[in-house]
C-alpha cells in the first residue's frame, strides 16, 4: 500500500503470522480495526490515517486466510477463538495491554467475542453492521429473521440462506468466486440503495439458485468508484488470486464450534464495556433498522450507543467521513481519556 503514512509490517509466533498496517504514534493509544469477508487490512485506508491523526496507533491485519497473513487448509481453522488469539497475541507483540477494537463483517464476531471473553485487553468496542448474536451461530440468529420479509416457508433461513449454501455446497459455493475474482469484487463492492428495502436480500436466493444464478463466474460489471478505485481493486484481486476463497469462505463453516467457545463468556456474555454500533440503513443481509436482529445486542450490552448511518454493507468505505466522524463523537463522550491525553 504505497502511502507514506501508513506503514507495512508483520508479527510472527509459533502459531500465526499478521501482516497489518500501521499508522500513527507508536506511544499513542492502539485501536485495532477488523475487516471481514472477503477483505483485507486495506479496507480500513480511510480509517487508518484519520485515527493516527488523533493521536492514535492505528492498526489493521490481514485477519487468517487473507492477504499476507497465514493460510489455512482446514475449516476449523478459521474458528473464532483462533482468530481471537490471533489479535490477542497482536497486541501483545505491540506490547500493550488494552485497544479499543472495531469490527466490520465478520471483523465483528471476532470483536465481540474479544469484548466478552477478554474485556481486560479493551477499552472499549465498535462494531459496523453485525450485532451482538452471529458468534453463537447460524441458528442463533435465524430465530430474529423477519417473516413478514422472509415467509419460513421460501426461505428458511431467511437472508442467511447463502450460510446454508456454503454448509451443504462449500465447493459450489466456493468454485465461481475462485474462477474470476476480479468480477467477483466488482460485482459486490457497490454502494447502497433504498431500492431494496422491505424486499428479500439477494443473499436469501443463493441456496435455491447458488451465487450469480448459477452462472460459471460473477457477471461482468463495472466499478463502483465510490467504493474503490481500480488500483486499491487490484490489491484485493492480488492476494484473493494467491490466496483463494477457500480460507474467507471457511469462516462460515464454524457455527458449531463458535457457539461452544460463545458459552464460554465471561458474564454470562454480557458486555459492560462502553460500546458503539453503527447499522447500515440500506445493508439487507445484516438489517438491524427494522428487524429483530440487533434485540440480543441491546438486551447484553449496558453500555451501548447506535447510530444509522444511510450506507450499504461496506459503510467504512462508502461512507468515510460519517463513519469517522460518529466513532469519534461516541469516543469524546464514551472514552474521553484516549482523546485528551
Amino acid at each position: 500500500m504505497a502511502r507514506a503514512d501508513i506503514d507495512e509490517k508483520t508479527y510472527s509466533n509459533k502459531r500465526h503470522t499478521s501482516f497489518y498496517l500501521s499508522a500513527g504514534p507508536v506511544d499513542g493509544p492502539v485501536i485495532i480495526f477488523l475487516h471481514g469477508w472477503p477483505e483485507l487490512s486495506l479496507s480500513w485506508r480511510h480509517q487508518l490515517p484519520f485515527f493516527a491523526g488523533l493521536g492514535f496507533h492505528a492498526i489493521a491485519p490481514d485477519m487468517r486466510g487473507y492477504g499476507r497473513s497465514s493460510v489455512y487448509e482446514k475449516h476449523e481453522d478459521y474458528r473464532l477463538e483462533e482468530s481471537v488469539q490471533d489479535m490477542l497475541d497482536l497486541l501483545d507483540h505491540l506490547s500493550v495491554k488494552q485497544a479499543v477494537w472495531i469490527g466490520h463483517d465478520w471483523g465483528c464476531p471476532v470483536v465481540w467475542s474479544i469484548a466478552s471473553h477478554h474485556p481486560d485487553r479493551c477499552y472499549g468496542v465498535v462494531n459496523l453492521c453485525v450485532p451482538y448474536g452471529l458468534e453463537r451461530g447460524l441458528e442463533f440468529v435465524i430465530k430474529y429473521v423477519d417473516r413478514n420479509v422472509y415467509p419460513v416457508n421460501d426461505f428458511p433461513a431467511g437472508q442467511w440462506e447463502y450460510m446454508r449454501h456454503y454448509e451443504e455446497n462449500f465447493e459450489g459455493a466456493t468454485r465461481p468466486m475462485d474462477a474470476n475474482p476480479d468480477t467477483m469484487l466488482r460485482a459486490i463492492f457497490r454502494c447502497g440503495s433504498p431500492e431494496g428495502q422491505n424486499q428479500p436480500a439477494m443473499t436469501a436466493y443463493v441456496r435455491k439458485q447458488g451465487w450469480f444464478g448459477g452462472l460459471t463466474e460473477a457477471p461482468d460489471v463495472p466499478r463502483d468508484d465510490n467504493i474503490i478505485t481500480q488500483e486499491e481493486l487490484s490489491i484485493y484481486v492480488t492476494y484473493l488470486r494467491r490466496n483463494g476463497f477457500f480460507g474467507p469462505n471457511s469462516w462460515y463453516m464454524n457455527h458449531e464450534s463458535n457457539l461452544d467457545y460463545s458459552m464460554k463468556a465471561l458474564n454470562a456474555r454480557r458486555i459492560d464495556l462502553p460500546t458503539l454500533f453503527l447499522s447500515a440503513r440500506y445493508d439487507y443481509t445484516c438489517e438491524t433498522v427494522t428487524s429483530r436482529l440487533a434485540e440480543p445486542m441491546r438486551e447484553l450490552c449496558s453500555d451501548l450507543t447506535e447510530q444509522i448511518i444511510d450506507a450499504g454493507h461496506w459503510i467504512a468505505q462508502e461512507k468515510p467521513v460519517q463513519v469517522n466522524r460518529a466513532i469519534t463523537q461516541w469516543m469524546f463522550k464514551a472514552l474521553p481519556e484516549l482523546l485528551t491525553d
